[in-house]
């Protein structure tokens, strides 16, 4: 599971977490299931929700009870699209890439015929019982379900059909032609009323804007998808758009669904669904995916989402800003302070985020306290398009001079030297080096990895940027705050000097300590004790009386005596080792721990930017 946060719109991927592979025994699942932590994390509304092959179209029945997939399976052909006929699964129409239209019962396949073209989208119209198949004709194929025949089809001057769709309120069938026009027509007069031409509309566009899907809204409004990208919502008594949309990914929009009860409409190409409010088109989030999108549907008055995709796992998604969750699934608005304990991702779409520093340099401090900036930690998010008209304005040659110095840099190191003096010394950090290559010479002995010869640390030796500043600790007291008398910056200074020399102290007591270590170690005499007190009556009287613990402490305590012969020869084994008490081992084990919780906690430097 994965929340996320698109412009303070949540949004809950109820199918993301780690799955099981098909292959596993039920054994092994559930013991996986009992080691990650991951796997018992993740919740699976609806079991068994993939595919054997890639996802091609969805759909909800009337009756919002079942939920209908259709994709490529491997034995079998791809279907382009279908249609429910009926309030439940029992009806079903299937359009086929080879030109096939099958019909379904709920047994199973009932009856298939062909069509003479290639089909790409098809319609119902209930009160006729005509089903109208659009393609890769200028004919609009109507099937007659009720006689079970071919009717007159429609002709029409486009040269082929991508999209159509009817009004539910007034039966009015409109239709999307490649040549970026949408046709009208009345199925109860059978002929067209009206023409509109969606392509003159749009401009700067790289695709011709075919028109690829159409939507009805309500009785008067509908929405109109294009090739290049762009949606448009029209109102039927007029040719002018209300609105046009650019998605700015300039590929095909896929199809087009609306929210009425938020105003909100639902837009999908290959990347991405955008989710944005029909009356201005501003954007409200969008939801994107790594394999590219086929088709979606919504469950209606909810905010749950369901994609078919290029993959075997179908995607579902859950919006409560657009609507509560499904009867059938309600506990997932009892579970969602359980879901935002989850992480969190801030996305701002096309904003900027600036630190209060740089928003000075740029000359927009003034616009603190507007709705230009929005606050968030310790700067503002700025539009993009301000951002980079204020950087433009405030640096208009940093481009520049960005190229110069590098120009020069390659100069620089392209001319051979007038005077060369060859040296094992590095450019940057001279004293370092040097401090370096004594103590490898003072201690020859000691096996040290040397930091002149590891790659790890090459660049400290001949990046400017990393040349140690001596100064700086001297000087960095007295230039924190201009507004202290001179007594308390002296202090800081002495204060500051003081530990710099109790730093000097501690490291030549280091260098002493480690000269003794490597010096010669001259053995110390060990006292043995006479083997005259060593009597072995004694010692197997008392091993005798004495219990078995007593036995086995004292064993353990004292020095092992073995008798190799019976001549008096006596074998010790003995250790020299202090004993270390069960508080100093405990001591040891916190330590440790400890030691490896900071090494969890420490926050990784890469974040940290280098200075110019």
């Amino acid at each position: 599971m994965f929340v996320s946060d698109i412009n303070d719109v949540k949004i809950y991927n109820l199918s993301a977490g780690k799955s099981l592979p098909d292959w596993l025994t039920d054994r092994k699942k559930k013991a996986s299931v009992n080691k990650n932590v991951d796997l018992r994390k993740r919740i699976e509304l609806i079991q068994d929700f993939d595919m054997p092959g890639v996802s091609t179209s969805i759909r909800m029945s009337p009756d919002n009870q079942y939920i209908l997939v259709t994709g490529t399976y491997k034995p079998r052909v791809k279907f382009e699209t279908f249609e429910v006929l009926s309030d439940d699964y029992s009806k079903l129409v299937f359009l086929q890439t080879d030109r096939f239209v099958e019909f379904h019962a709920g047994h199973g396949r009932h009856y298939r015929l062909r069509v003479p073209k290639v089909g790409r989208a098809l319609s119902y119209h209930s009160p006729s019982c005509d089903l109208f198949v659009v393609g890769s004709s200028s004919e609009i194929y109507r099937l007659n379900l009720e006689r079970g025949q071919f009717m007159q089809p429609f002709e029409s001057e486009a040269s082929s059909f991508n999209a159509c769709d009817i009004n539910p309120e007034h039966h009015l069938l409109i239709t999307g032609s490649q040549e970026g026009f949408v046709e009208a027509w009345d199925p109860r007069e059978k002929k067209r009323y009206s023409t509109l031409d969606v392509a003159m509309r749009i401009k700067n566009y790289r695709d011709f804007p075919s028109i690829t899907s159409l939507k009805f809204k309500n009785a008067l409004h509908m929405a109109v998808g294009t090739a290049s990208g762009h949606i448009l919502l029209y109102d039927i008594r007029s040719n002018e758009p209300l609105l046009i949309k650019d998605s700015l990914n300039r590929i095909p929009i896929k199809k087009i669904d609306f929210n009425p009860a938020h105003n909100v409409v639902y837009s999908l190409d290959n990347a991405m669904l955008k989710i944005w409010d029909e009356n201005n088109g501003k954007q409200m989030a969008y939801i994107e995916s790594q394999s590219n999108f086929n088709d979606f549907c919504t469950i209606p008055n909810t905010g749950m989402f369901f994609f078919a995709q290029e993959d075997v796992k179908m995607q579902t998604f859950y919006i409560p800003a657009l609507g509560p969750a499904p009867k059938w699934c309600s506990f997932l608005d009892n579970l969602t302070e359980e879901i935002e304990s989850e992480t969190v991702q801030n996305i701002y779409d096309d904003y900027k985020f600036v630190t209060k520093q740089e928003l000075i340099t740029l000359g927009l401090d003034h616009l603190e306290g507007t709705n230009l900036l929005k606050g968030y930690m310790h700067g503002y998010f700025i539009d993009m398009r301000l951002y980079n008209k204020a950087k433009s304005a405030a640096q208009p040659f940093t481009f520049e001079n960005y190229r110069k110095e590098k120009i020069n840099k390659k100069i620089e190191e392209s001319r051979p030297k007038r005077l060369e003096v060859k040296s094992d010394l590095p450019k940057v950090n001279r004293e370092l080096a040097m401090k370096f290559m004594e103590n490898e010479e003072s201690n020859k002995k000691v096996k040290a990895p040397n930091l002149l010869k590891d790659d790890r640390f090459k660049i400290m030796f001949e990046n400017p940027e990393y040349e140690v500043d001596k100064n700086y600790r001297r000087i960095s007291e007295r230039c924190k705050s201009d507004d202290e008398d001179d007594g308390s910056k002296w202090k800081e200074v002495k204060k500051e000097h003081k530990r710099i020399q109790k730093e000097k102290r501690y490291n030549r007591q280091n260098d002493e300590r480690r000269r003794r270590e490597t010096s010669p170690i001259k053995s110390s005499g060990i006292k043995m004790q006479d083997l005259e007190s060593f009597k072995i009556n004694e010692l197997s009287r008392k091993v005798a009386k004495a219990s078995l613990g007593a036995r086995v402490a004292k064993e353990t305590d004292m020095p092992q005596v073995k008798t190799i012969s019976g001549l008096g020869n006596r074998q010790m084994s003995f250790s020299t080792e202090k004993k270390v008490s069960k508080t100093v081992i405990k001591r040891q084990e916190e330590m440790k721990k400890h030691r490896e919780e900071r090494k969890q906690v420490i926050r990784p430097t890469t974040f940290l930017k280098k200075r110019k």
